[in-house]
């Protein structure tokens, strides 16, 4: 069972830390604030706001910009706004697409009306609100912090190991009830219970398997989108010395 445990722990954080970012080589050191006015990078290299026409200030002053980088100021602030919103709904997708494999087999394995489900749906939630930590919506803007990326995985993976007691606790019960239930006596009961713990640990195993190619080409995506963004940056503020 502690296998069991073992591969949706996996399933999930693999999902969560690729699509966050966690295993990027490029990091974000800036918070980005997104809103219709413009977008405002500040953090490590200091305070950049620029308008949607490619209007630049830089730490407090409105900087005179050339045809050339006006245009680079353009293109950064029209790819940030792309790429954050992507990033975030994507992440939100993917970790729906392993909460939803993880339903199906619970559901096949221990039937419509178990309490894992319930508790899938709940953890899935939790992980969610730490998405919304790091790429916080509001009503007028689009928040990335990215000091707080520090704390989410430590977060979630407490936010795992509780949920995944519960999980254990509730496929034990589930099941035994089950083979009470069937009449066997004590030894081919619990036979029984452990013959559906490794059908379920095997269907896991093949579902990962699976998924594994997608998730990780979903996470090189993820930083293929922040090195470019960050590129942009780097490129534009130099462009700006």
């Amino acid at each position: 069972m502690l296998r069991i445990l073992l591969i949706i722990c996996t399933l999930l954080m693999a999902t969560f830390a690729v699509a966050e970012g966690h295993q990027c080589s490029t990091k974000l050191k800036d918070d980005i604030i997104i809103t219709k006015q413009h977008i405002h990078v500040k953090g490590a290299s200091g305070n950049l706001q620029i308008t949607p026409d490619g209007g630049v200030r830089l730490n407090d002053k409105v900087i005179p910009l050339t045809a050339k980088q006006r245009l680079q100021a353009i293109d950064y602030q029209t790819e940030v706004r792309k790429e954050l919103p992507w990033i975030r709904q994507h992440t939100a997708q993917k970790l729906a697409e392993a909460k939803q494999i993880l339903d199906k087999l619970v559901v096949r394995v221990m039937g419509q009306d178990s309490q894992v489900r319930n508790r899938l749906n709940v953890l899935k939630q939790n992980l969610n609100k730490q998405i919304d930590k790091v790429i916080e919506q509001r009503a007028d803007s689009l928040i990335f912090h990215h000091q707080r990326l520090k704390t989410i995985e430590a977060d979630s993976r407490v936010l795992l190991n509780e949920s995944l007691g519960g999980i254990l606790q509730d496929s034990i019960n589930e099941m035994g009830r089950r083979q009470l239930l069937t009449g066997n006596d004590a030894n081919q009961s619990l036979q029984n219970l452990l013959g559906g713990l490794s059908g379920l640990q095997q269907d896991l195993e093949l579902e990962w398997k699976k998924q594994e190619d997608n998730f990780r080409q979903f996470g090189q995506q993820v930083c293929r989108k922040i090195a470019h963004i960050e590129q942009l940056r780097i490129d534009l503020l130099n462009n700006l010395k």
